[in-house]
């Protein structure tokens, strides 16, 4: 892979090619794909919803768009640093075509402030919720009326591939979407290809997917544009990951390691001398004790450490991808760049702390099942809506449902996929809070007055 291609400007229905020394400099493309996506309905429908703590109103816990902001400001440092870097060593970049370090930054900022916008409400249950309905619930009746590549789009509901679709779905007058460049586009694809194959190697691109059926031709649009390499397995297409998108993933790495373990200590989930002593752990070379022994709250010490932390972290992943760029633009480094950590396994450490006493913590299990409930329940509704609809056979609580949901998702079309991607699009663009309200009145346990 070549960076003059990776850095691509291009934009869905763009008739003329974008140059980069042609670019405004006091608002470069890069820098608009971050505002495009920071004005947007889905990325603000991210304040309700869950990052650790389904439905949490504690004020202090992250939600979707906290852990967002926060990955995007990490992901920024990260483009920076590399971009320097990449710069003296391909001086190309800059004398020939005009880019900048800043490009870098602005570009994995922009992707790793999208990284979420697709996940449905709930975490990541949410998702296994909805794969669920398909999967063992009433919607595996679909399961003969589809093709093995879009049966497995449902039953594997993947926020990554929901993501891209909200990126880049035209809508009638919106063509493109956001219409963000190929170069984000391409760094927030963390998994560049369909869902089936199901995770046929153990490269971490193959760990889960990128686009649905419904958006192949314009992934492989963004592919062809920014170069990425091209692998045949099982006679299906996928691809080598953007290089940008290591450094997005280990943004998103950096941010739920260390500040999801933060929420589980004002939550009162991690006791907070051994909290703190982990995090010690973790910054031991870097620590400035003198400083540290000054500090007199646990609020101000977890600050210090987690700020300290999060830059030592992001310092060694740069070093990293610089370390291994050459394998990266070849397609062959597997792993994520926090797996080559020579702090691995005190993250190992964090993470198995955080995953028994906040992600499977009574609070959370007890509203991740309800979770369930829930985005099943309005799933079966609006499926079965849809589908009486196609067949002229609506009852009077179906056009009901479909009138409360006008324009929400496509029930008209004739083809079965697009209505049930549809669907599911929709009812993973809901908030915690709508999902529950819709829930209720479907239930009838909430009647507007």
């Amino acid at each position: 892979m070549k960076w003059e291609q990776l850095l691509s400007l291009k934009r869905q229905g763009d008739t003329q090619k974008r140059i980069r020394k042609e670019q405004d400099e006091t608002r470069l493309g890069f820098e608009v794909d971050y505002d495009r996506i920071i004005f947007s309905s889905a990325f603000r429908s991210l304040q309700d919803k869950t990052q650790v703590i389904p439905l949490s109103k504690t004020s202090f816990v992250h939600t979707r768009l906290t852990h967002s902001l926060e990955v995007s400001v990490v992901g920024r440092s990260l483009g920076r640093l590399a971009g320097k870097q990449i710069l003296e060593k391909h001086p190309q970049l800059s004398e020939i075509h005009g880019y900048q370090f800043n490009d870098f930054g602005a570009i994995v900022a922009a992707a790793a402030l999208a990284h979420d916008i697709g996940n449905p409400p709930f975490g990541h249950s949410g998702e296994k919720a909805i794969g669920e309905y398909f999967k063992n619930g009433a919607g595996k009746k679909y399961k003969d009326q589809l093709t093995s590549e879009q049966y497995q789009d449902l039953i594997s509901f993947e926020g990554n591939a929901n993501g891209f679709k909200i990126l880049t779905e035209s809508r009638e007058g919106i063509e493109g979407g956001l219409r963000l460049s190929y170069a984000t586009l391409g760094a927030f694809t963390k998994y560049p290809k369909a869902s089936l194959p199901y995770k046929p190697t153990h490269h971490i691109a193959h760990k889960k997917y990128g686009y649905f059926q419904s958006e192949e031709e314009q992934f492989t649009d963004v592919a062809q544009e920014t170069g990425l390499l091209l692998h045949k397995i099982d006679n299906a297409s996928t691809y080598s990951r953007h290089p940008l998108t290591f450094l997005v993933e280990a943004a998103d790495d950096i941010c739920y390691t260390i500040i999801d373990f933060e929420d589980g200590i004002n939550l009162g989930l991690i006791d907070e001398e051994y909290a703190l002593e982990y995090l010690i752990k973790l910054v031991k070379n870097s620590i400035n004790t003198k400083k540290y022994g000054k500090l007199n709250t646990t609020a101000d010490r977890l600050s210090y450490l987690r700020a300290l932390a999060i830059n030592t972290l992001i310092q060694e992943a740069t070093d990293t991808f610089i370390k291994y760029e050459e394998e990266i633009l070849s397609g062959t480094f597997a792993t994520a760049l926090l797996d080559k950590s020579e702090y691995q396994a005190q993250i190992e450490d964090i993470l198995k702390t955080s995953i028994k006493e906040i992600y499977e913590s009574p609070e959370v299990l007890e509203k991740e099942i309800a979770g369930y409930e829930i985005l099943q329940t309005l799933l079966d509704c609006y499926c079965t809506a849809a589908d009486n609809y196609t067949i002229n056979e609506c009852t009077n609580y179906d056009k009901l449902i479909l009138k409360s949901e006008k324009d929400c998702f496509t029930y008209q079309s004739l083809d079965l996929y697009t209505r049930l991607i549809s669907i599911c699009k929709y009812v993973a663009s809901l908030t915690d809070g709508n999902a529950v309200l819709k829930f209720q009145k479907i239930k009838g346990t909430s009647v507007a007055k």
